[in-house]
């Protein structure tokens, strides 16, 4: 999707020239609710992403213009560092501009136009994407190193939202790279890629649905995922967070940890090994077994975390009963939004007819399929 200067302009009266900064979507191929864990994540950058456009403005205000909802706010500049959450889709804009402020980068009055083509509440990080393109766009030319750009996204989705992020979405959306995974250490904030097979398409399949429930979830799986390191540093004071434990020694230990959180544990940990296996195995072309732990993986997120749902489940169900598929799994947050699929290039037509023919079957709406094609990171576009 194109985001054309005319539009822009012709929105805001203005003269000048604006300047245009993209940042991706993403879809995580595996590794879920690891990176709040200081774990290991596999995401891609999608080819997806949120453009933000910016004008300078001889009013006084912030004022941000959604394309896509086709709304507009205003907030002072001298507002900002005051500025409470409203609850709405400007809350991302506005935290990135507090958090900018409270760098020591002040904001000057100007008119922000956002366009995305990343579907909201499909899993794929559209949020993050609207944070690094803002980000971008509010800094202009002035420098900051990129992951303190990323960090900037998380803690404007963290402290000013109210979603208890890890630092996963806006890091890919700053570092992903044309062709290639991005294994992120969430501890060390270090990241290598890892070159996908070319034999291989990833599919994503929005299931059209997101349940409510998945924003209080989420803060319980957080503090139920403390509550299990609490646990296990009883026995070992020297563990900082889930990322300390392996998996054998969880399961040596597993019995002295209350039942919900053990199994939130078990998760985690089985699911970091798992991000480890599958870059092992895409490096060496082994698309059985990158099939077999994303299904591992999905089991794990539906019994032990407990954060699929019966659409969610359906779509996988079904999937990997169909010739040429590989592997399918939830990603995301969870309770709706898409699943990613391993699928033969030869084999995608078939796999959409039949998937989505059996889904409208049963739940009457018709899945959306992307495509995903690693992309690179945030830039000026």
């Amino acid at each position: 999707m194109a985001l054309l200067p005319g539009e822009v302009v012709a929105r805001f009266s203005g003269s000048a020239e604006p300047v245009i900064y993209r940042a991706p979507g993403r879809v995580n191929l595996i590794g879920e609710h690891t990176d709040y864990n200081l774990g290991f994540v596999l995401p891609i950058a999608l080819d997806m992403a949120c453009y933000t456009a910016i004008l300078p403005a001889d009013h006084s205000c912030l004022r941000i213009y959604s394309r896509d909802m086709d709304r507009e706010f205003c907030i002072g500049v001298a507002e900002l560092t005051f500025a409470k959450p409203r609850g709405e889709w400007s809350d991302y804009v506005v935290g990135v501009a507090r958090e900018l402020a409270t760098a020591g980068f002040p904001i000057e009055p100007c008119d922000l136009y956002i366009a995305s083509d990343v579907p909201a509440g499909a899993g794929l990080s559209s949020s993050a994407a609207l944070e690094i393109a803002t980000a971008m766009a509010l800094l202009g030319e002035r420098r900051m190193g990129r992951i303190e750009i990323a960090r900037l996204g998380q803690r404007a989705e963290s402290q000013f939202v109210g979603m208890p992020c890890g630092i996963m979405d806006q890091y890919a959306a700053v570092f992903g790279h044309s062709g290639a995974a991005l294994k992120i250490d969430c501890r060390s904030l270090e990241h290598e890629y890892v070159q996908l097979p070319e034999n291989v398409r990833i599919i994503a399949v929005n299931s059209m649905v997101k349940h409510e429930l998945g924003t209080s979830a989420y803060r319980q799986r957080v503090a139920e995922c403390q509550e299990a390191v609490a646990a296990i540093r009883k026995s070992d004071p020297h563990v900082q967070s889930l990322r300390d434990v392996t998996l054998e020694r969880f399961q040596a230990i597993e019995a002295t940890i209350p039942e919900i959180a053990r199994r939130r544990a078990r998760h985690v940990i089985s699911d970091n090994r798992r991000v480890v296996d599958f870059s092992a195995a895409a490096r060496s072309g082994d698309l059985a077994e990158m099939g077999r732990l994303f299904v591992a993986s999905h089991r794990s997120m539906q019994h032990d975390y407990e954060i699929s749902c019966e659409e969610i489940d359906f779509l996988v169900d079904t999937a990997i009963e169909i010739p040429g598929v590989y592997g399918a799994r939830m990603t995301g947050g969870g309770f709706g939004g898409c699943t990613v699929n391993l699928v033969a290039p030869e084999a995608v037509a078939n796999f959409e007819q039949h998937l989505g023919a059996a889904y409208q079957e049963w739940y009457g709406k018709a899945p959306a399929f992307y495509e995903c094609r690693p992309a690179e990171g945030a830039s000026r576009a």
